[in-house]
């Protein structure tokens, strides 16, 4: 499963969670929640990314503790496209 490149979300079987390019066309690389019309929807750097990722993942997973969610981010944002150096 693909995932946005920018909040880690699964996008899922359909197009349904796709952001969106300049053109109109959907983006394969980052959600609606993070890209509309070829623009990051919030300007932040990673680590404040991950702080507003946080309570969504835990809200998805309620097994996994804040810190939990925080490690596994941090681990995994550097690898997104958005973030790599």
């Amino acid at each position: 499963m693909e995932h946005c490149q920018s909040c880690g979300m699964p996008l899922g079987d359909t197009d349904e969670w796709l952001g969106s390019e300049r053109d109109g066309s959907l983006s394969p690389d980052y959600c609606k929640h993070c890209y509309d019309r070829g623009e990051f929807r919030g300007q932040m750097t990673m680590d404040q990314m991950i702080e507003f990722c946080v309570p969504h993942l835990v809200a998805a997973r309620p097994e996994m503790s804040p810190e939990a969610a925080r490690s596994l981010m941090q681990e995994m944002f550097p690898r997104l496209k958005r973030w790599r150096s």
